[in-house]
């Protein structure tokens, strides 16, 4: 039996609508924003200033423009996404504890310059995360959590 390689094109089309209707319209812009501030598989503690730059990270209703610290998730989209679902465990108010720790990059402002010339530290942990989430999507990076 062989496979019409315009059936190979229909399955592909369809696997990739399904995930795009996976996710509703609503929740989209807010999933992207997360996506782009804090998704950094590859970014390592020295890419702060070149990520925050290029992906144009900024903190509105500051004096300068510079977002005080923003940390970049070293995992796959999968594996977060997962925090909002079995991988996570309910905190209340939409906000998911991851159920193991994840790899991070924490850059943390040091300067005093204005966007887009701000100046990061970046450092290395491995951390829970804490998202909130909206119909199983992350939205909102809350906060990286030591457990002790």
């Amino acid at each position: 039996m062989e496979i019409h390689p315009s059936a190979v094109i229909l399955l592909l089309v369809l696997a990739a609508s399904f995930t795009a209707f996976g996710q509703p319209d609503d929740i989209k812009p807010r999933y992207q924003k997360f996506f782009n501030q804090h998704f950094g598989p590859h970014v390592s503690e020295h890419d702060c200033d070149k990520e925050i730059r290029n992906r144009q990270i900024t903190a509105s209703g500051t004096a300068n423009g510079c977002k005080e610290v923003n940390t970049f998730i070293q995992a796959n989209k999968n594996d977060i996404k997962a925090v909002c679902g079995r991988g996570g465990t309910p905190q209340g108010n939409n906000l998911f504890k991851s159920n193991q720790p994840f790899p991070l990059v924490t850059c943390k402002l040091q300067s005093g310059q204005r966007h887009p010339n701000c100046q990061y530290r970046g450092k290395k942990s491995t951390r829970y995360i804490v998202l909130a989430c909206d119909q199983e999507w992350p939205v909102h990076y809350d906060e990286g959590i030591i457990n002790v």
